[in-house]
């Protein structure tokens, strides 16, 4: 794929699409740079593409950073000093050089907290870093920026997410450098494909943009949660390691082989007669490629925008090389066309080179092709083992936590769509719970959708109807302190909120309920467990056809519930509010 940017997600404790990642700093006195998986991600990029620029983005915050409100902007020095810190972090710990900070993803802006951003990025040494802004549309921080010269000075890149290959006059006139620093987000099928050799092009045709950053990297996530594989590439089973290179990850690479960060788009017009586009690029030191797409209609419709009619039709077209250009003889040719009759799409194929006569050469462009020509003969169609085959999550799942050095903060498989769960080493317990899984947002975080009220992690296979979840818990929250395990979960990411499933809850006073939602609205049970805070526990939840029954601690606490929907769904655990609690010796079959 030859990815030139790494842009990710600095983790903000609240969920941001399909699950939450943690945050460096859960606390106002915490700082931890080992959490999460974006540190590792980096590190690997950058093993494969030490020139690959790294971008971080918050989409939340932790609740401390607003003391209390949800609003990351009524102190902006706290903002600045925490995002600053995370960029020092990654360099002290990880030797990584972030190159683009954002401000606060699909979310307002603050021009105060942008200059100040500025100001602290340089009172650390850090002037390299840019910044991008705002994330959202072209508007309003386009305008904004052509009244405040100070901003102006401040902002070195306007990103705008799914523009629909679209500018507006204000953006333009700033003289900024445009991107769509979100794009793409688009089931990743031959049709994801046709949508992102579109978009490659077309957001520079059409839109000035200079770099497209896909959503996202690789599906690595439960398929059924929102924008299931709407990844370039499929690696959504860690417990089989299967995975697919899906077509999108071919039509990057007809850009990203032949093109570098640095390299300048020719002003050209880009349109094809007959429908489709072209682009050319050059490093400034004699070299030139050029890529071609003629994707239908229905044939690359992207998520988002909604994509006005146009016709393709079979082209003959003939290209000018003039300038310094006009020396060239031939240039190589990589070539895809994605076939949506039979499937059988070919793939960024070598094909014979094109001989340039006196600057000029002609191609016979057909529907949904994409073309590469280039005077570089570095392009490479890597061959990969066979990967294993498909395998459902098993059946019959276990994890005790008892792993003395992690390589992750948080245990696998488990999916946080409320709260954060990681590792946790007990260090006062005697022996039995020494290490555990333990929930660690205590405040509700500046969110960025609708986190739930409670916190949750799910795990399994959607498709799971009857099952027994088994888990040892610890309530750490006196008198209103409570936890639950679940199973036939139906929803998260950004849906978490409207959560249904079988939902076993203990709480510190003593008492237990069973509802039919993570909200607890829909109480199908109630009455007395003897549970208290401090102390561990064993919660069994058994779900068969429409009935399920729990027991604590080994004996029978309730039975008969009858469960009518949802019909299936993942197991899951969590707590009652956003409170300290810990789990142990989790078993789901």
């Amino acid at each position: 794929a030859s990815l030139h940017i790494l842009k990710v997600e600095i983790g903000g404790d609240a969920q941001s699409t399909d699950g939450t990642e943690p945050s460096h700093m859960h606390y106002e006195n915490d700082e931890n740079y080992f959490r999460g998986y974006e540190w590792w991600l980096m590190k690997e990029a950058k093993k494969r593409n030490p020139k690959i620029k790294l971008i971080g983005l918050p989409w939340a915050f932790p609740g401390w950073i607003g003391k209390g409100e949800n609003w990351p902007y009524d102190y902006p020095d706290i903002t600045a000093y925490y995002i600053v810190s995370w960029i020092l972090g990654a360099k002290q710990y990880h030797d990584l050089d972030i190159d683009y900070i954002g401000i606060w993803n699909e979310r307002a802006f603050s021009s105060k907290y942008i200059k100040l951003l500025r100001y602290t990025l340089d009172k650390h040494g850090l002037e390299q870093v840019r910044i991008i802004a705002s994330d959202r549309l072209w508007e309003p921080i386009s305008f904004v920026m052509m009244i405040d010269s100070e901003l102006h000075g401040v902002v070195d890149v306007i990103g705008a997410h799914y523009p629909g290959t679209k500018t507006v006059p204000n953006a333009v006139l700033t003289g900024k450098k445009l991107w769509s620093s979100e794009d793409y987000s688009t089931f990743n099928n031959d049709v994801g494909a046709g949508c992102w050799a579109r978009i490659l092009n077309q957001n520079y045709v059409n839109g000035n943009m200079t770099s497209t950053i896909a959503w996202n990297l690789v599906a690595s996530y439960y398929e059924e949660l929102p924008f299931g594989r709407c990844g370039l590439m499929t690696a959504q089973e860690p417990w089989s390691g299967h995975y697919k290179v899906e077509s999108p990850i071919w039509i990057t690479a007809h850009t990203t082989q032949f093109t570098q960060p640095g390299w300048s788009y020719l002003q050209v017009d880009g349109h094809l007669e007959g429908g489709g586009s072209f682009v050319a690029l050059t490093d400034g030191l004699g070299n030139l490629t050029i890529i071609i797409e003629t994707m239908s209609h229905n044939h690359s419709k992207c998520i988002r925008p909604p994509l006005p009619n146009f016709s393709v039709m079979p082209q003959r077209a003939t290209f000018y090389l003039g300038g310094s250009f006009y020396m060239v003889e031939t240039l190589q040719v990589w070539h895809s066309r994605l076939d949506f009759e039979s499937g059988n799409s070919s793939l960024f194929q070598q094909l014979r080179p094109v001989n340039v006569w006196r600057g000029r050469f002609s191609l016979d462009l057909n529907v949904d092709e994409v073309y590469t020509l280039t005077t570089l003969k570095t392009g490479r169609k890597c061959g990969f083992p066979e990967p294993p085959p498909p395998q459902p999550f098993p059946s019959n799942y276990k994890d005790d936590f008892n792993i003395r050095n992690p390589p992750f903060s948080e245990a696998p498989n488990f999916a946080d769509q409320t709260g954060v769960f990681e590792y946790f080493v007990n260090a006062s317990d005697p022996g039995d719970h020494v290490f555990t899984l333990r929930q660690v947002v205590v405040q509700r975080p500046i969110t960025w959708v609708s986190d739930a009220d409670q916190t949750i992690s799910v795990i399994g296979n959607f498709k799971w109807v009857n099952m027994t979840v088994t888990c040892d818990i610890y309530i750490e929250k006196p008198r209103d302190g409570g936890v639950f395990i679940a199973g036939r979960v139906d929803n998260g990411g950004i849906y978490v909120r409207r959560t249904k499933g079988v939902f076993f809850w203990v709480f510190a006073d003593g008492t237990y309920r069973v509802t039919g939602d993570l909200a607890g609205q829909k109480v199908l049970m109630k009455g007395l467990a003897g549970v208290r805070d401090n102390a561990w526990h064993t919660l069994t939840l058994n779900i068969q056809g429409n009935s399920a029954s729990g027991l604590l601690n080994g004996y029978l606490l309730w039975e008969n519930v009858t469960i009518s929907n949802p019909g299936n769904g993942w197991a899951a655990l969590g707590t009652r509010s956003f409170e300290l609690a810990q789990f142990d010796n989790f078993h789901v079959e």
